[in-house]
């Protein structure tokens, strides 16, 4: 438990890392702010998706709208809380010289993503109207 405070505390006040082991290769930590934007972005067109579901289909049955669109709404905010955690993880690790961190939200992400694409594919297809 407080190695995970200090991580959260640490999405709040990143000068703090410098604390840390050695200060790495300049190339890595800007690689890894990359990653982190890449999340970012990824994030924000899960949310804008899922505001357009709502916005852009008002044929579709209110559940199953609501649903698609809270399905990649809740998928945009996964990932914008995760890009902080994985800078964060993946920055420590760096200067401390250990391996860098895995994770299975990037799986879980694209299954989510297959998920309400598949669906979205149905509604396509077979047309779901909303009364």
């Amino acid at each position: 438990m407080n190695e995970f405070v200090r991580g959260l505390k640490l999405w709040y006040a990143p000068q703090r890392i410098r604390d840390e082991g050695d200060t790495p290769d300049y190339r890595f930590s800007l690689a890894n702010e990359r990653t982190f934007l890449a999340w970012i972005r990824t994030a924000l067109a899960l949310i804008g998706g899922g505001f357009a579901v709502d916005q852009f289909l008002p044929d579709l049955a209110r559940g199953v709208r609501t649903g698609l669109a809270l399905a990649l709404l809740a998928a945009g905010v996964l990932c914008s809380l995760r890009a902080v955690n994985h800078w964060v993880r993946c920055e420590r690790a760096m200067r401390r010289g250990e391996d860098l961190p895995v994770s299975r939200f990037p799986t879980l992400l694209g299954i989510a993503v297959a998920v309400v694409a598949v669906a979205m594919v149905v509604v396509v297809l077979f047309g779901w109207e909303g009364r």
